[in-house]
């Protein structure tokens, strides 16, 4: 379908309310439930997309000048990723090329080089291998050969992607079909970092259903949500893999005493944007706060492992702002938890029992079809055209 600009997903998400419509796809849908569940399904989607399609590991702003850096496990890859003396952003696996030892932590930093605890040896932040502890009774070596091992990495729309195989031929602006473009207007990458939190829950599918509609909105989130968002009420656009996901709010009719020219600029007042990142991002963004949730598979087929990053246009003014938004991040991670993930683990049990063979997605859930019809072309090896919605 056509990418229409912001406004006119507005302008059809307004009739949706008037019309008591939602976006529908042209049939209903399954899953085999063993796609939930099965471990060497599990484990080919870590191979063939978690380890070779480019993942945002990284805000920019969790890096915000030269010599900083940020650690992190990434499905039990143990990676790096700094910011070099010219700005530039960087992935390596972190890991020492004398005895395979870590440079840094888990967590964020700055320094002027990386220095392995185990033997000193020491990297620039570029990854080039700078020093070896005592090389006079070591022995000779070519130090060129042995920088930390890097991925391919680029930075985007205000976020630093990965590949986590070195080496790994990756084509980023096919891969992003312009779905950074809407960051880039929300000028993400100039945000301030507030932290995050990690919480863990079923299967990572089961998980990132959760995000890619809104027909559970007044029966999960009666208090929370609905209130502010129409239950079932949805609208779909694809770019390449990826989503942005239309939500009216309750009060989308004061659009009416807007110019309609002026409609692309009223997001979060009327209507919201999901913004999914295919394989495992969903961010919302918000000029109170943004949450980018990144989901991981666990390190079994029946877990996942979610970071949730927060970020603000601006950073905390003061101990008062900084205690509300403290109050607010709590808020929002424990609605995605309480609200979302308890209800996933009950969906694996399920699923586990053996009472079915499939679930049902319906035309309403035109989000959850596309992502499976995507992640299925992709462990199909990319054959025929790529699904779109």
């Amino acid at each position: 379908m056509d990418h229409h600009d912001i406004g006119h997903v507005a302008e059809t998400l307004l009739d949706y309310v008037e019309q008591n419509r939602t976006f529908q796809s042209d049939r209903i849908t399954t899953v085999p439930a063993a796609s939930y569940t099965d471990p060497e399904q599990w484990a080919r989607e870590v191979d063939v997309v978690f380890k070779r399609v480019p993942l945002m590991l990284a805000l920019s702003c969790e890096l915000p000048g030269p010599g900083s850096y940020k650690a992190m496990d990434a499905m039990g890859l143990p990676v790096l990723i700094s910011r070099d003396k010219q700005g530039v952003a960087r992935a390596f696996l972190n890991v020492c090329s004398h005895r395979g030892a870590p440079l840094a932590s888990d967590g964020h930093g700055t320094c002027a080089r990386f220095t392995c605890k185990y033997h000193s040896w020491s990297y620039a932040l570029d990854g080039r291998l700078l020093a070896i502890a005592d090389r006079e009774k070591f022995g000779d070596l070519d130090k060129t050969t042995l920088g930390l091992k890097a991925l391919p990495c680029v930075e985007r729309g205000g976020m630093i992607f990965a590949v986590l195989t070195p080496g790994e031929p990756v084509d980023f602006d096919g891969f992003f079909a312009g779905m950074l473009d809407d960051f880039d207007a929300w000028g993400l990458k100039d945000w301030a970092f507030l932290g995050s939190r990690e919480i863990e829950g079923a299967n990572w599918k089961i998980a990132f259903d959760g995000y890619l509609e809104g027909y559970h909105f007044a029966s999960l989130h009666p208090t929370t949500i609905h209130p502010r968002t129409p239950s079932n009420v949805t609208h779909y656009e694809s770019f390449g893999a990826h989503m942005r996901i239309g939500f009216p709010q309750v009060g989308i009719a004061q659009l009416r005493d807007v110019p309609r020219d002026q409609w692309s600029g009223q997001e979060n007042r009327g209507f919201d944007f999901v913004r999914i990142l295919f394989p495992n991002i969903s961010a919302f963004l918000a000029p109170e706060i943004a949450q980018i949730a990144q989901l991981f598979p666990g390190p079994t087929p029946d877990r996942n492992r979610t970071v949730l990053l927060y970020a603000r246009r601006d950073p905390p003014r003061d101990a008062e702002d900084q205690a509300a938004l403290d109050a607010m991040i709590t808020f929002l991670r424990d609605v995605t938890y309480t609200e979302d993930y308890l209800i996933g683990l009950e969906i694996q049990k399920g699923l586990r029992s053996g009472a079915l063979d499939r679930i049902v997605l319906g035309r309403n859930e035109r989000g959850n079809q596309f992502f499976h019809e995507t992640l299925d072309w992709y462990l199909g090896g990319r054959q025929g055209p790529q699904p779109v919605i």
